[in-house]
């Protein structure tokens, strides 16, 4: 689908070339259902009117150093336990079966990673690994629009090619903004204080 790579790359790390290809997105943006391609302009206007270094400083300090945030899907369902590593997996096995092999520069969860895959690879197993990662894009999604961010417009346009939202993806959602993403707990016991059990 067109609207996952127009996604997968403005979901990138800016450099000059997506500067340079922001007319031919534009145009690709208008071709997509109004749903879909409606927020998309609202972020490439904030390309062509930002310069390079601010965009650069403005992707780091939002996705980089603040965890709500995090470009990585896995983190919001695992955060940083063990059971993440699992889930990587699975995602490296969707690729390799689709016939991709990613090199180390990026983690496989990484929403422009897997939008990519969704457009280029396998659209059937990119939908499934976003909707299975759904209530991280939400909860990603909905800060980004309360923090007044351009990107809220991308992720607006992500949730857009995704199914519904049901009762129980709702809850999902609800429950993650409640309690955060799960913390490592195995090998800890023996330093919790004591009534925290």
């Amino acid at each position: 689908m067109i609207a996952w790579q127009i996604q997968s790359l403005l979901m990138s790390y800016p450099d000059a070339q997506l500067l340079s290809r922001t007319p031919l997105l534009r145009r690709a943006a208008e071709t997509l259902p109004v749903t879909i391609g409606a927020p998309l302009p609202r972020f490439l206007d904030h390309l062509d009117r930002t310069p390079l270094t601010e965009l650069e400083a403005d992707y780091v300090a939002t996705f980089d150093h603040r965890k709500k945030f995090s470009p990585y899907l896995t983190y919001f369902a695992y955060g940083d336990t063990r059971k993440r590593g699992m889930a990587l997996l699975r995602f490296k096995h969707a690729y390799r079966a689709a016939g991709l092999e990613l090199d180390d520069s990026e983690l496989p969860d990484h929403l422009s990673v897997v939008l990519e895959f969704a457009a280029t690879g396998d659209p059937v197993q990119g939908q499934r690994l976003l909707v299975e990662h759904r209530a991280g894009l939400e909860l990603m999604r909905l800060g980004l629009q309360e923090a007044g961010s351009p990107y809220a417009a991308v992720l607006a346009s992500v949730s857009a090619t995704l199914p519904p939202l049901r009762g129980h993806d709702r809850e999902a959602i609800a429950r993650l903004a409640a309690q955060g993403p799960p913390e490592e707990e195995v090998g800890l016991a023996p330093y919790m204080l004591e009534g925290t059990r």
